[in-house]
């Protein structure tokens, strides 16, 4: 627990341990106790922990080189880049260091984009129930009135819409007549675990292309082979313009990247946008080292599988629960919906050795590891059954 003389901002609330050793699916804490990790940091270390292979390239590169600024060629960043393109459909990549900076990349894009088709104010079509991280823009973007109210006034020139439904955003593009992108998760993380219809996706694509309006795709979290697809957009059969990843691209290294492809490629020039440690060569070697490790061991295909383990193992155990309202699995992006607040069970769950999450305050949220074997999912799945039949039946 902190300490209330701690040096630190208050800006967490954080639980009773502190981990301080993690091996594969598994974190110890300073006692020595052993917890299943079904949260990967937020979706991020996808590969679990201590990957052997990862910690040889972090250690490899940290040898060699580990920055020099963007002043320079970066061979192992022309090299993500190109590995990123093939695999996203894109054209070209910027480098950042998070999804948020990711996103603030897709936002000047997209007012630039717009400028450039002679928009006055261009505007940028956002989502209810979105979350797209906590700088300005992306907070702007992301829909939390909370955060508006408490460090407005927020980014102009947003349109914002209720997610997944065509009608209302059949009007908005009726009414104005400069909007420059439309910027939606495909499947809603932070909201929730919430996937739009194929109908919607498909609908807002066509619309897009037919109004040459830019499709951004945040992928932060649903991204790298997390919903069984490389990207969660390539279960729409749709491709977007530009194309926002982070998280599991470095599997705890800091790292982020925003793509994009056709007239949005072509936006921004030299000087128009920066980071410092943006692509550097740490962080894209790692990058590159884990793009290998999920092509070379089949990680997609694996969650397809493990996949089909989870939905038979909480439809059978968890789904008829009195408690539970709703479940929503897309790969390994689990809602479980209860119809009161549960974020009682977070700390709960650390009790019997599981680390989950709650978000808005109802939704039980796994994010597993994609190495996890048939057995981690069950042991997940029943310990969960533990927590709602003994604090909700």
């Amino acid at each position: 627990m902190m300490n209330m003389k701690s040096n630190i901002m208050p800006t967490y609330n954080r639980k009773p341990v502190s981990f301080v050793k993690g091996e594969g699916v598994y974190l110890y804490d300073n006692k020595g106790k052993k917890y299943l990790d079904a949260l990967c940091g937020l979706a991020v270390t996808s590969l679990g922990h201590s990957n052997p292979k990862i910690t040889e390239a972090i250690k490899k590169q940290s040898q060699e080189l580990i920055h020099t600024s963007n002043a320079f060629q970066i061979d192992s960043q022309e090299k993500l880049a190109k590995r990123l393109c093939q695999l996203t459909g894109m054209e070209n990549s910027f480098f950042c260091n998070s999804g948020a900076e990711a996103v603030e990349a897709a936002l000047k894009i997209a007012r630039k984009y717009g400028h450039d088709r002679g928009y006055e104010n261009p505007k940028i079509v956002v989502m209810s129930n979105s979350f797209h991280g906590r700088t300005m823009g992306a907070m702007s973007v992301t829909s939390n009135e909370a955060s508006h109210l408490a460090f407005g006034p927020v980014l102009e020139g947003l349109v914002r819409v209720k997610f997944n439904d065509i009608n209302e955003l059949k009007e908005v593009l009726t009414s104005h007549k400069d909007i420059a992108a439309i910027l939606l998760e495909p499947i809603q993380g932070e909201g929730g675990i919430i996937s739009c219809s194929d109908d919607y996706m498909k609908e807002l694509s066509d619309m897009c292309i037919a109004n040459k309006i830019l499709l951004m795709a945040d992928e932060v979290q649903s991204g790298f082979c997390r919903t069984g697809k490389w990207f969660s957009y390539q279960h729409f059969n749709v491709l977007p313009d530009v194309v926002m990843v982070a998280k599991a691209l470095g599997n705890g290294v800091p790292i982020g990247a925003c793509l994009a492809r056709g007239d949005a490629a072509k936006v921004l020039s030299a000087g128009m946008h920066g980071s410092t440690f943006g692509g550097n060569y740490l962080s894209t070697s790692v990058g590159l080292c884990i793009l290998d490790i999920m092509r070379d061991e089949h990680i997609c295909n694996h969650v397809r599988a493990i996949t089909s383990t989870m939905k038979n193992a909480v439809h059978s155990k968890i789904k008829d629960l009195k408690a539970v309202s709703d479940i929503r699995i897309y790969g390994m992006m689990i809602g479980i919906e209860l119809d009161c607040n549960c974020t009682e069970l977070v700390v709960k769950a650390l009790e019997k050795g599981l680390v989950l999450n709650v978000t808005k305050d109802r939704i039980i949220r796994l994010l597993p590891p994609l190495i996890c074997e048939e057995q981690h999912i069950l042991n997940i799945v029943d310990i969960i059954e533990q927590l709602i039949k003994e604090n909700y039946e």
